[in-house]
């Protein structure tokens, strides 16, 4: 009875150990998410300086319509 438990311990253990290695927030995935979001504020900024007021009353009807 003993040593069925202490086996059983000690593969809920492992399980979880292994669960933790493979799950998780890397910095690569980090990194990229920054990018992408960066990479989406650089092109809405140069829509907005090269066409100006437009960009911003078609960005105003898309969200108050949705």
């Amino acid at each position: 009875m003993l040593l069925r438990w202490y086996v059983q311990l000690r593969t809920t253990r492992a399980r979880a150990v292994t669960r933790a290695r493979e799950g998780g927030f890397s910095t690569a995935e980090g990194l990229a998410g920054a990018a992408l979001a960066i990479g989406a504020l650089v092109v809405i900024w140069a829509a907005m300086k090269a066409l100006g007021i437009e960009v911003v009353d078609w960005i105003r009807g898309q969200i108050i319509k949705g």
